[in-house]
């Protein structure tokens, strides 16, 4: 799957590439024996880019794409503002949806190189869902 990062055009299209990114996410979770659940889900005042079940634990999961070699690796782009964000969005879901079992919240980084090959990188438990 290609991502349209940077038309020969010189145009982009934020939400094109965010939503073509999303799907790319989610298709890749689900080779990885992810059930998700939920997809651009507003709670706690946040958006969750999507929600998922992985075995027995509830996983939000921020997807972040970057073109590779631009500004870093893709999973470094959530930053302290964001993941607050992430937090409270979360504890939001789960005071509407509670859960009987461990949560975490994962970061899913999608590279796209210059042919448009992507590499996925996940990182697993990237932080907690505080307490408040």
């Amino acid at each position: 799957m290609n991502l349209p990062f940077g038309p020969p055009t010189g145009t982009r299209n934020p939400h094109a590439e965010g939503a073509a990114a999303e799907l790319a996410a989610e298709l890749h979770l689900r080779r990885l024996g992810y059930r998700i659940v939920g997809k651009n889900v507003r709670a706690g005042g946040g958006e969750l880019d999507l929600v998922a079940i992985e075995g027995d634990t509830l996983c939000f999961i921020e997807v972040k794409a970057r073109r590779a070699g631009s500004f870093g690796a893709a999973v470094e782009a959530v930053g302290w503002d964001k993941r607050r964000r992430i937090e409270r969005a979360a504890r939001g879901y789960l005071a509407r949806q509670p859960f009987d079992g461990p949560c975490r919240i994962d970061v899913l980084g999608i590279e796209t190189g210059p042919g448009g090959e992507l590499r996925f990188e996940l990182l697993r438990n990237a932080f907690e869902v505080g307490e408040g």
